[in-house]
């Protein structure tokens, strides 16, 4: 149908770059990789050998490190150099978006995404309730600045045109949340928040990708297992899910079919500054 092809055309492409497997990565280091909130935390670059993964290096805080960096698991690698802080209490519950947020303080649920730490935050009533790093558009495919409303849910999207390049399957866009179509390009492109691969670094090609670790079980363990070893051999609950839990927030108590579908109490959506890169 059309509007499957519309819905899908902006952020399936980067199932043909950078945004899937490791051999496509473009950088190795993400301590280049400049945040604002960076200049608050002391950190070293530290290039991490093949066998460290996050729980073993950083224990309890392993998902904070992991949230310092924008990054999953999947991209936590033997040759890799990520931002290590100096005190790991520095990045306690790390989130560098406001506790509160004033332009939302009559929203029941509002949404803000800050490009320049690319990091999105939920919030009720102008309160931060929970936030996650965030994958952004890469130069040329920006992900676009301004207010929206999401007004389409799709748990399990998946591109009908694109397909990840190792395993040859449908590119995924699980969790999808439509904010944005627009309508001044002939082909009406579409942008989603949607579970994906985190870098560290802008990835997309105009969608907003938050962590998937379920998605990324169901379609890379088999193929990074036998490339890079105990990526996913090693990677213990609790699995790294933004993605889904940004969606059942959304939905929160309303009927969901599971696929394609428009909605009326989709919350507000404002993003905001510029990315990294």
């Amino acid at each position: 149908m059309v509007y499957l092809v519309r819905l899908i055309l902006v952020c399936a492409v980067m199932s043909l770059g950078i945004s899937d497997g490791l051999a496509a990565t473009k950088l190795t280091s993400l301590c280049g990789v400049s945040f604002p909130s960076d200049a608050a935390i002391e950190w070293d670059c530290v290039k991490l050998k093949w066998g460290d993964t996050p729980e073993k290096l950083f224990g309890a805080g392993w998902q904070d490190v992991l949230s310092f960096n924008r990054m999953d698991r999947r991209h936590f690698y033997g040759g890799m150099s990520i931002k290590v802080p100096r005190r790991l209490e520095d990045v306690n519950d790390f989130s560098p978006l406001p506790t509160f947020y004033s332009d939302a303080a009559a929203d029941e649920k509002f949404i803000l995404l800050d490009q320049s730490e690319m990091f999105i935050g939920a919030y009720e009533y102008g309160k931060l309730v929970f936030s996650y790093p965030a994958a952004v558009g890469i130069n040329g495919h920006r992900t676009p600045t301004g207010e929206f409303r999401i007004d389409a849910i799709d748990r399990r999207h998946t591109s009908n045109m694109y397909t990840v390049e190792e395993i040859g399957r449908p590119y995924p866009m699980h969790y999808g949340l439509r904010y944005f179509m627009d309508k001044s390009i002939p082909t009406t492109p579409s942008y989603f928040i949607h579970g994906r691969d985190l870098p560290g670094y802008p990835a997309s090609h105009g969608c907003v990708g938050l962590y998937d670790e379920e998605m990324q079980i169901e379609y890379y363990s088999a193929h990074d297992r036998k490339v890079y070893g105990k990526i996913y051999r090693e990677m213990k609950p609790p699995l790294l899910e933004g993605a889904k839990r940004l969606y059942l927030w959304v939905v929160g108590s309303h009927d969901d079919s599971g696929g394609f579908s428009k909605i009326d109490y989709g919350p507000r959506v404002k993003i905001i500054g510029d990315p990294p890169l």
